[in-house]
């Protein structure tokens, strides 16, 4: 029996957490005991924990890193307030520095880099493995003892800005590098060549049982079926996700004659641009922003395309997903999109400019055998990726 640690930040929703909620459920409790640390014990996903899995106690100065600066400072979190503020100090210094104006990781990774003076040790305990599942990764690499640690990578980092001399001390502390695709792989070499040795490729594993079991509730009052074509699309609104030009593409594709509707699930800093977008469209009857769902997989199960239109993925889970529930798939052609689908095969990929991508959709939407053929495709694969466990068995081994 080996023991295991998983660090994580909490468990909004998100890709990356429904991808942690699959490969907590595919452990196997014969062969490993798995402790998992939340910095914060928060997040719609929480109750979806198996129960097999040991949440560890939330300790407060970890909870510090995740609320606003003042009531960090209000609990007497004098340590933690203090790194925040000269992280954030530092992070403008460096950002100027570089270049960087603006949507870098540095004040992030600033964050936990010079607090981490203040943090206690996530356990007493020595793992024979130590996971940290989101970056930045200082604390399993100075707070764990373990005999091998691993960290993880789900972005495309090309498309971000990062202080590599600061992020490269902080990667080389693990034996291993986990990424969840080859592509994303390939991104993450182009900074830090050096670090090839230690990429392990582990693909996302997928909590099948509860995609399948959660998607089966009806939810017809928010996308009725009234004779349109319900598109869907999924994420953080934020500048990679693109929902900003989903109303111009949505306009496009009404233009071309077809009667669709748009419906975005999600939250984030975008949301007033995208609603700003919408207004300036003409597209308030057509593109609805449903908000924040505890449970996609309804919407998935009711749409009749799912579309991803992003600027830059890793490997985008609700891609995934939408195939698990046999839904054909229309993605942009981000740089990591040959990795995500078989393009024809089991989606299409379309251009990333406004107007390729609603030809794209139209293209498709024309062919009804083509949607069929996609979904039929889809419903004869295996995209929970549950086998990859085995990587991590191995490790430890």
């Amino acid at each position: 029996m080996k023991d295991l640690l998983i660090f994580t930040h909490g468990m909004e929703i998100g890709g990356a957490e429904r991808a942690l909620l699959g490969l907590l459920d595919s452990l196997d409790t014969t062969r490993c005991q798995t402790d998992l640390f939340l910095m914060r014990h928060y997040g719609a996903l929480l109750q979806y924990i198996p129960e097999n899995i040991n949440l560890l106690p939330e300790k407060k100065q970890y909870a510090s890193l995740e609320i606003p600066l003042v009531t960090t400072i209000k609990r007497r979190q004098f340590g933690v307030a203090w790194g925040r503020l000269y992280g954030r100090v530092r992070s403008k210094l460096r950002e100027k520095e570089l270049g960087y104006y603006g949507g870098s990781l540095i004040p992030l990774e600033y964050s936990h880099k010079y607090t981490k003076f203040a943090m206690p040790a996530i356990s007493a305990n020595e793992y024979d493995c130590a996971i940290s599942f989101m970056t930045p990764h200082y604390f399993v690499a100075e707070k764990v003892r373990a005999k091998q640690k691993i960290a993880w990578i789900h972005t495309d980092y090309t498309h971000i800005n990062v202080d590599v001399t600061s992020e490269l001390a902080m990667w080389s502390k693990y034996d291993r590098i986990a990424s969840i695709s080859d592509a994303v792989t390939e991104s993450f070499l182009k900074v830090f060549p050096s670090l090839a040795s230690r990429i392990v490729l582990i693909e996302n594993i997928l909590p099948e049982k509860l995609v399948r079991t959660d998607a089966t509730a009806d939810v017809s009052a928010e996308m009725p079926d009234d004779g349109t074509v319900r598109l869907l699309s999924i994420g953080r609104f934020c500048a990679a996700k693109n929902f900003d030009n989903v109303p111009d593409i949505c306009r496009r594709l009404l233009e071309m004659g077809w009667a669709v509707k748009w419906y975005l699930i999600g939250y984030g800093g975008d949301e007033a641009l995208i609603r700003r977008k919408i207004t300036e469209s003409g597209m308030e009857e057509h593109v609805m922003i449903l908000g924040k769902k505890d449970n996609p997989y309804p919407y998935i199960a009711a749409c009749d395309l799912y579309v991803q239109p992003s600027r830059y993925e890793g490997k985008a889970v609700t891609v995934r997903e939408a195939q698990m529930l046999g839904k054909p798939v229309v993605i942009t052609n981000y740089a990591t999109s040959a990795s995500q689908l078989e393009d024809g095969v089991d989606g299409i990929v379309v251009p990333m400019d406004n107007a390729g991508c609603a030809e794209g959709i139209a293209a498709l939407l024309r062919s009804p055998e083509k949607m069929a053929q996609l979904a039929e495709n889809c419903r004869e694969r295996d995209y929970s990726n549950a086998q990859e466990i085995e990587k991590i068995y191995n490790m430890m081994e």
